[in-house]
């Protein structure tokens, strides 16, 4: 599969996530997805379903008044119908004049299915966070009220 492709259905993610276009998020995820933020939260990686993934998103993005994700320096390895992304990303988020900046890199691996890959892994390992780290409270308290 092309390269340009691959890197395309995955930063679509990251723009539809900035854009509140959950269709252009959905579109890029496979049905169910290993989701692993264990580096940022904690929480064990487990499998969603894309729509709960969304949910989740809902569930606080809308409650920034901006959010930028930026990805960069991808390495993509094709092994048969697997594919491995690793690649930077840093997001900022803003409320109020506030900002909070994650930092780390991601690793994705991606279905292959004719001429379509779907993200079917998505582990973030992050690195480092500066700014107003409340802000991801605020916002889904914000976003609630949306």
């Amino acid at each position: 599969m092309d390269t340009e492709k691959i890197i395309e259905t995955i930063t679509h993610i990251f723009e539809g996530a900035d854009e509140r276009n959950w269709d252009k998020v959905k579109a890029s995820f496979a049905d169910d997805v290993l989701l692993d933020y264990y580096s940022m939260n904690g929480n064990p990686a487990s499998v969603l379903s894309s729509n709960d993934i969304i949910t989740v998103w809902k569930g606080f993005l809308p409650g920034f008044d901006l959010t930028r994700h930026y990805v960069t320096k991808f390495r993509i390895e094709q092994s048969g119908g697997i594919v491995k992304a690793h690649f930077s990303g840093k997001a900022d988020h803003f409320i109020d004049g506030e900002s909070w900046t994650v930092e780390g890199t991601y690793d994705l691996e991606l279905a292959i299915s004719g001429d379509e890959a779907k993200v079917a892994k998505f582990k973030f390992n992050l690195q480092s966070q500066s700014g107003n780290t409340e802000l991801p409270q605020k916002a889904a308290t914000l976003a609630a009220k949306k």
